[in-house]
């Protein structure tokens, strides 16, 4: 049931973006589909964020007609990784979709500028360290609605005998 709750909101949030936000020039750095697959990661773990990450991904290389695989390789690493962090650390911590959603923010635009380059595309480094700031603040902005809502439709699931958090020896 989590995979079709989390296949309808990342359907809506790719439709927000590509209709809504990308019209408007002051939000079309945000990027409300990559706070909702990261707060969708933080509470279900590595495993469901790369999969949902890579299928909505691909949902965007799609409907922007973009090189295909590009954003699909980004949102299934940044999937993986913020499910990772909410694994091991900090599910339930106040500041971690927040921190999760600055830090992939920012490697997400570098990644994508990385990926580009590498592709042989026109990758205008300048226009994207200048976009940096403003879609860090747009997304921090997204992150509190976003995040409540994903903790109603997928509230944290009982770890069990699972470790519920990884402790430094030494």
């Amino acid at each position: 049931m989590d995979g079709l709750k989390a296949a309808v909101v990342l359907f809506i949030a790719c439709l927000l973006q590509l209709s809504v936000l990308t019209e408007y020039h002051p939000f079309r750095t945000a990027s409300i589909v990559l706070v909702a697959l990261l707060s969708i990661a933080l509470l279900r773990g590595s495993l469901f964020g790369a999969v949902a990450g890579f299928a909505v991904g691909l949902m965007l290389d799609t409907g922007t007609l973009g090189t295909l695989g590009v954003t699909s390789l980004l949102l299934t690493i940044a999937g993986f990784w913020i499910g990772r962090y909410g694994e091991t650390t900090a599910r339930d911590r106040f500041h971690a979709p927040f921190l999760s959603v600055a830090v992939v923010t920012m490697l997400y635009v570098f990644g994508q500028l990385t990926l580009e380059f590498v592709l042989g595309e026109a990758a205008p480094a300048g226009a994207a360290v200048r976009g940096v700031p403003g879609a860090l603040l747009l997304n921090l902005l997204l992150t509190l609605p976003v995040y409540a809502l994903a903790r109603r439709l997928f509230p944290p699931q009982e770890l069990g005998d699972r470790v519920r958090e990884v402790r430094l020896l030494g």
